[in-house]
């Protein structure tokens, strides 16, 4: 009978390589900003844990207080997720 265990090894090793790219924050431009709704409307490059392609699109922010900081035009790098189908933004700030 055959270990399982180089596999388990093997497993976890390419988990906590690719973990990082999971985390990768997305680059974006917010073109609007509606604090009342709490979304944010923003033009983003592809992101790929979700397979969506580069695109405009209003998302709802996880906490409004994000928004209080951004305008139009700003650069910024944020996090979204996509749990249920429904995306929602988890952290957003500008770009440096």
């Amino acid at each position: 009978m055959r270990s399982k265990f180089p596999l388990a090894v093997l497993s976890a090793a390419f988990l906590a390589v690719a973990a990082p790219a999971w985390a990768q924050s997305v680059k974006g431009t917010v073109t609007k900003v509606d604090p009342a709704a709490g979304k944010v409307t923003l033009d983003h490059a592809a992101i790929p844990k979700l397979d969506m392609d580069a695109m405009t699109m209003a998302y709802p922010v996880k906490d409004p207080a994000m928004l209080k900081d951004l305008k139009a035009g700003d650069k910024v790098d944020f996090d979204v997720d996509g749990t249920g189908g429904a995306y929602t933004v988890t952290k957003i700030q500008k770009a440096r």
